[in-house]
């Protein structure tokens, strides 16, 4: 696959490029290469960037970092069951944790909720950083909404992490997740507040809060051009038309 010529591979994380130094140099500045690529696409082209995790995985399948972030760009194309491969070979190559939440939804994804639920109460949590820990929690919450167990996820998301009034990188998603089941077990009210506190927090838009948010205040969002501002004719004959700017 086409690499533009800006990408050099030397944008990757040097712990990375550290794992990398056990291959040829060719070989390595290639799948550096390769690597900057899928975490460019991972988020507006997870078709782009799964091909390029492919192509690097052909290339250095025994590189620890190859088969994580191969794993991620399959897990972004919901190819759940090869993800998991990938996280499970990188683990054991390198013996990190750090994986464990995005493996257990994995489970999820294949349909496997009670697994998801297994690897939440397994003794490699306690392993887990705060971020770690806190996804985990994330993911077991979605695991019983799956099996559609409502009142034992808002359990499952009230912690001190949901209560604290500290903005962490996790606080948006962790009201958000906990705003949408009491939103799903009818609790209107309560939902609302919560998806009030998670705009307050998501500072970089990475949910859609500030929109449930106007659902449920009844905010209806139109188009304020109209077709006359926008220069469309009703009457016009089909010919080419330009916008006119009015006073």
């Amino acid at each position: 696959m086409p690499i533009p010529e800006d990408v050099t591979g030397d944008e990757i994380d040097k712990d990375v490029r550290q794992e990398l130094q056990s291959l040829p140099k060719t070989l390595a500045d290639d799948v550096a290469r390769n690597l900057v690529m899928v975490a460019r696409l991972l988020d507006e082209d997870p078709e782009g960037a799964y091909g390029y995790s492919r192509v690097a995985l052909r290339l250095a399948s025994r590189v620890a970092a190859v088969r994580e972030a191969a794993g991620f760009a399959a897990y972004a194309n919901q190819k759940y069951g090869e993800a998991l491969a990938e996280f499970r070979a990188a683990k054991r190559m390198t013996g990190n944790i750090d994986l464990w939440p995005v493996m257990a939804d994995c489970e999820r994804g294949l349909g496997r909720p009670e697994k998801a639920l297994d690897m939440a109460g397994a003794p490699e949590v306690h392993k887990l950083d705060k971020a770690g820990q806190v996804e985990m929690r994330l993911v077991a919450a979605g695991a019983r909404r799956d099996m559609e167990q409502l009142d034992a996820a808002i359990v499952t998301l009230q912690s001190p992490e949901l209560a604290a009034s500290s903005v962490q990188p996790w606080t948006a998603r962790l009201r958000y997740a906990y705003a949408d089941a009491l939103l799903a077990a009818g609790r209107e009210s309560e939902a609302r507040e919560w998806f009030a506190k998670a705009v307050e927090a998501d500072r970089d838009g990475s949910t859609d809060a500030s929109d449930r948010l106007a659902e449920l205040d009844g905010v209806e969002f139109v188009d304020v051009m109209t077709d006359d501002e926008s220069g469309t004719d009703d009457e016009s004959d089909g010919g080419d038309s330009s916008e006119e700017e009015k006073d």
